[in-house]
């Protein structure tokens, strides 16, 4: 169950980084409510988790979601490069992450 929080937590930053480019965009309460959803939920999971994993690791795989996220979701979407070294980097990013889960 910790797992799947700690995804959700992931999936929750992905979208707060999303409504910051959408409030940027176009500043309204709409957008400023949703980065608040956004990145409240990501909290709230992320500090559930860690009452059953280990800190580093929990947060090391919740940045490596949000960060490879917010760039996989930048390059569909708002046309962002997709040079195979940006590609490259964010697998790296993702292994690393998977890399502590073995270690752990």
């Amino acid at each position: 169950m910790a797992w799947l929080s700690l995804i959700v937590a992931g999936v929750l930053e992905i979208f707060g980084v999303a409504m910051m480019n959408k409030l940027n965009r176009d500043r309204s309460w709409q957008a400023i409510c949703l980065l608040c959803l956004g990145f409240g939920g990501s909290f709230l999971f992320l500090s559930l988790v860690m009452r059953t994993l280990p800190m580093s690791t929990a947060y090391a795989i919740w940045t490596g979601i949000g960060a490879s996220g917010g760039a996989i979701l930048g390059m569909f979407l708002y046309g962002e490069s997709r040079d195979f070294r940006r590609v490259l980097f964010i697998v790296m990013i993702l292994g690393a992450a998977v890399g502590l889960k073995l270690v752990d």
